[in-house]
């Protein structure tokens, strides 16, 4: 399926950028891209994430979980599949996380820089009820009581979904970034409700926090309840 000379390294971002599928170096399981992490070596030996599948070099794929990356350094696997002696630091598997979360925030600001982001409980909840909001965020340190109250909208509105399926099964709610975190995002002091408009950059910044619960979450299945929870 991988049409490769070794299966563990890619030839590059640009010799391969129509590739769709990559075969993860720890589980050995092909997957989509879209599920894995690029690694590459930096010019200091040491091995970096590769987010945005642009840095130069070959690259090795690992699945988008934190367990997978810290296996990939435990049993030295950067070393063996870039056969050389480098440094994967024990840190990797946080220092990934890490790298998402700001991935998210960096995609967040970009929706409240082209204005398709409500934040405060009363215009999440217009936002809800008038049917402009693509998707609810909560902080993941936010109170039980308006987190309930605003996730009650969304089972109200998908009861009474009749015209909208999509509402009804694939409405987002996402929970993955801290007050702090929306704080610096929006550059507002305590947000804990926010509610996406339609947009591109909205879709960028939901494609963002799915690898990043992908990737704490590994292959448990947390979608439940009114809407795909991430």
């Amino acid at each position: 399926m991988l049409a490769m000379a070794d299966p563990d390294l890619d030839n590059g971002p640009r010799t391969d950028r129509s590739a769709t599928m990559r075969m993860c170096a720890v589980t050995r399981e092909v997957r989509p891209i879209d599920e894995l992490i690029r690694f590459v070596v930096s010019p200091q030996g040491e091995v970096v994430p590769d987010l945005k599948r642009k840095l130069p070099g070959r690259g090795l794929w690992v699945s988008a979980s934190r367990r997978t990356v810290a296996e990939a350094v435990r049993r030295n696997q950067f070393s063996r599949g870039f056969k050389r002696d480098i440094r994967a630091a024990a840190t990797l598997p946080a220092d990934t996380e890490a790298l998402l979360v700001r991935s998210a925030t960096e995609a967040l600001a970009m929706v409240a820089k082209a204005g398709q982001i409500v934040s405060g409980f009363s215009k999440v909840e217009g936002a809800l009820r008038e049917g402009a909001a693509q998707a609810l965020i909560h902080a993941s340190d936010g109170a039980a009581d308006g987190i309930r109250k605003l996730d009650a909208i969304v089972r109200q509105k998908r009861g009474n979904a009749d015209e909208s399926e999509e509402f009804s099964t694939r409405f987002p709610i996402v929970n993955v970034l801290t007050s702090g975190e929306l704080d610096l995002a929006l550059g507002r002091a305590n947000v804990i409700h926010a509610a996406l408009l339609a947009g591109p950059a909205s879709k960028t910044f939901l494609s963002r926090c799915q690898i990043l619960v992908r990737y704490r979450m590994a292959d448990d299945d947390k979608t439940e309840g009114s809407g795909q929870k991430f």
